[in-house]
């Protein structure tokens, strides 16, 4: 019996315009195009497809776009809204697909009619079908929860190299100020910094002042007291004085941006099942679970714990040969996911008393830290997948006590 063929598109995706090849699952090539990201090339892109799905009287095209999310946005999210079949080509197996069967030349077009050849060949070959990952759309808290904590990421890290560099500019322009405080980030430290518009008039103002600076008391003011019967200044002050003043506002506005963020998902966990049951997992508290449901965002997209396991960056790939044996981390890791996930494995072993004799096991092996908490996290990767399959909470489970006397004397 003939399978009837099927209506494939690929779009390879640019930041400015995309190239789009338009075929049959049987080989046949039907039309090649490039559209322009826009209202207009979005249209025309749709009116071409269903031109090909009347002519050939098929039902539900399937697109493969070489990139998800990105500059596939929204064309990604406007196929998915048509009830189309949504497949992402992952790069790194496109890339050695056109290195087996190489072209003539290198374009965007070629690319497309390439990626046709790959989803012709995976309607045979379990193989080249992983290359193809079907996108399921997540809910929209985790979509939202994705955006938010990707922004909140953006602005840590911000805040970091702006912390950076004003603490070397104290050190270089007053020596001796950032001593008083054990922290640069302390909200009293930068309201002091940004109390006025000069830099030296902080060793001059009197304690009623400095009392009336928020966040600062007696206990502050003393100290700040002290550093003013001996403060120093160096001839930059004039001109890197304010630099240092611009950076402490920002940053402290960066710290209540991020606090504004992290209210907002918390308000979007309580929603999502899936944040909800990470964070029930001891250390991973509110920013890890957040993170991991926005990038993980619906467990239909993973066909098992293994899966799980390499998108979160906790498993490595065999890479042995002959006598040798080793391993190397695979290609498919989503980076912010394995950053949410190092830190809280991190947390949860120091909370979990089983966990951290696991850690301390893999240490004794002479693993170093990082590759013992990826050991850990492979385990957790397991419970993960099992809780978020089953709707489940984590709990530690009490071991069982010996019913009988002759049980307890035998565990004794």
């Amino acid at each position: 019996m003939l399978v009837p063929p099927k209506l494939h598109v690929a779009v390879d995706v640019g930041c400015r315009r995309h190239s789009v090849a338009i075929g049959l699952s049987s080989g046949e090539l039907l039309e090649a195009f490039d559209i322009d990201h826009r209202p207009e090339g979005f249209q025309d892109f749709f009116s071409r497809i269903e031109k090909h799905r009347r002519r050939f009287a098929m039902a539900v095209p399937t697109v493969a776009m070489e990139g998800y999310n990105g500059h596939a946005r929204p064309l990604d999210s406007l196929i998915c809204e048509r009830g189309w079949r949504l497949l992402n080509v992952n790069n790194l197996k496109l890339a050695r697909f056109k290195q087996m069967f190489p072209a003539a030349a290198k374009s965007d077009p070629i690319d497309a009619r390439r990626m046709l050849d790959l989803m012709q060949l995976g309607e045979h070959m379990p193989q080249a079908r992983r290359a193809l990952q079907e996108v399921h759309a997540p809910t929209l808290e985790n979509a939202k929860l994705k955006r938010l904590t990707r922004r909140r990421r953006a602005l840590v890290e911000e805040k970091s190299r702006l912390l950076a560099r004003m603490q070397g500019d104290l050190r270089a322009v007053c020596p001796g100020l950032l001593d008083i405080t054990g922290d640069a980030e302390n909200r009293w430290f930068l309201n002091l910094l940004t109390h006025g518009d000069d830099l030296e008039k902080l060793a001059r103002l009197r304690e009623k002042t400095l009392l009336a600076i928020p966040a600062i008391g007696a206990k502050y003011a003393a100290r700040i007291r002290q550093w003013q019967q001996q403060a120093q200044f160096s001839h930059e002050v004039a001109y890197a004085g304010p630099m240092i003043i611009e950076d402490a506002r920002r940053i402290l506005a960066l710290g209540q941006a991020i606090s504004a963020l992290e209210r907002q998902c918390a308000a979007l966990a309580e929603a999502s099942d899936i944040a909800r049951l990470i964070d029930t997992l001891p250390g991973f508290a509110l920013v890890c679970s957040s993170e991991l449901a926005g990038e993980i965002g619906t467990l239909d997209r993973f066909a098992g714990e293994a899966s799980l396991a390499v998108y979160l960056g906790m498993a490595n790939l065999d890479n042995s040969s002959g006598t040798r044996q080793g391993a190397r981390a695979p290609g498919q890791v989503n980076k912010r996911a394995k950053a949410a996930m190092m830190t809280g494995v991190d947390r949860h072993r120091k909370q979990v008393p089983e966990s951290q004799r696991y850690y301390e096991k893999k240490r004794a092996e002479g693993k170093t830290h990082n590759q013992s908490i990826r050991a850990l996290g492979r385990h957790l990767c397991r419970v993960l997948y099992r809780m978020l399959q089953r709707g489940e909470a984590y709990c530690i489970r009490e071991p069982a006590q010996p019913s009988t006397h002759a049980e307890q004397r035998l565990a004794a």
